[in-house]
């Protein structure tokens, strides 16, 4: 019962928010762009935590991958952004 009434409430919460005035040129460009940051930096992250993880052993391992995803992060969000 109280799962019915969440699914209630969650459905009415979004067609509130679907009546709400629509969004201009300018914000839509500017929500791409941050999703475009957004998916730059995960998408570096990814990528380097993957390349770093494939040197060392140990706790060494655990640090380059660390390492890698924090230097693939930050190259992936300078390149999107």
């Amino acid at each position: 019962m109280k799962l019915n009434a969440f699914y209630l409430l969650l459905s009415g919460a979004a067609l509130l928010a679907a009546c709400g005035p629509a969004p201009t040129p300018q914000q839509q460009a500017a929500r791409q762009h941050e999703i475009a940051c957004l998916g730059g930096t995960l998408g570096g992250a990814l990528i380097g935590g993957a390349i770093g993880n494939q040197f060392g052993g140990g706790s060494g391992k655990t640090i380059l991958t660390a390492a890698g995803a924090a230097a693939g992060g930050i190259e992936g969000q300078r390149f999107a952004c």
